[in-house]
């Protein structure tokens, strides 16, 4: 997969994916990430990307053609182009599945008030939102996408089960884990969980995870009915 960053703050990613899993898919050359400044693609001689806004109101929007180029420099016919915004649909698990099977994609990040409403009705496939909340510009958000999508390509996770059975795959959270030591600070281990028993621990493992779902996420039970 290709993943091309279309940003203001290019800098900004310069150490988060230079670690852990996301690191090695890059250096397995199963995913690629590239970081384009809109900057670059301005025709002011000031490299300026943002202006007023028409019929007046607080704050700058970003002008529509430095984004344009930045979009048309590497977009392909298998491009998808998103745009991260509040004012998308928020971004869930089955999302970052099907994002996971296209080759290309292209994150747009949009700072200030945002971006020219032109760009997104024309040339934005789709705005996408990690949640209910307002972030100073778009580039935490494509971190979460890349991240979240790109462990999903084969050969990124050392098996396919360590996403499986994580929260959300299923619509559920995920269960309570343990490890090492058995006992700690007089707090003991589930006793199932060392039984050897592994169709029990199975069953202990997909009833946790139903009541700590109901517990803290009712709407995804609901979901699932």
């Amino acid at each position: 997969m290709k993943i091309d960053v279309l940003t203001l703050f290019p800098e900004m990613f310069n150490s988060v994916f230079d670690h852990s899993i996301i690191k090695r898919a890059i250096d397995k050359n199963i995913v690629s990430v590239h970081y384009h400044n809109i900057r670059d693609f301005s025709n002011d001689k000031h490299n300026r990307v943002d202006d007023y806004p028409f019929g007046g109101g607080p704050g700058m929007v970003m002008k529509p053609g430095p984004i344009f180029r930045a979009i048309e420099s590497i977009k392909t016919s298998d491009s998808k182009v998103i745009y991260v915004s509040p004012k998308g649909k928020v971004f869930n698990q089955a999302k970052a599945s099907e994002l996971s099977e296209r080759e290309h994609l292209i994150i747009l990040c949009g700072h200030y008030e945002g971006i020219d409403q032109r760009i997104i009705d024309e040339y934005v496939d789709e705005v996408v939102s990690i949640g209910d909340y307002v972030l100073t510009g778009g580039e935490i958000p494509a971190m979460v996408l890349i991240d979240s999508v790109s462990r999903l390509l084969p050969g990124v996770l050392s098996s396919e089960e360590s996403y499986k059975q994580e929260s959300h795959y299923n619509g559920l959270l995920e269960h309570p884990q343990y490890t090492r030591p058995r006992e700690f600070n007089g707090i003991q281990v589930p006793e199932i969980l060392l039984s050897g028993n592994h169709q029990k621990i199975e069953e202990w493992r997909n009833s946790e995870s139903i009541k700590l779902t109901e517990s803290v996420r009712p709407d995804l039970i609901k979901k699932k009915r």
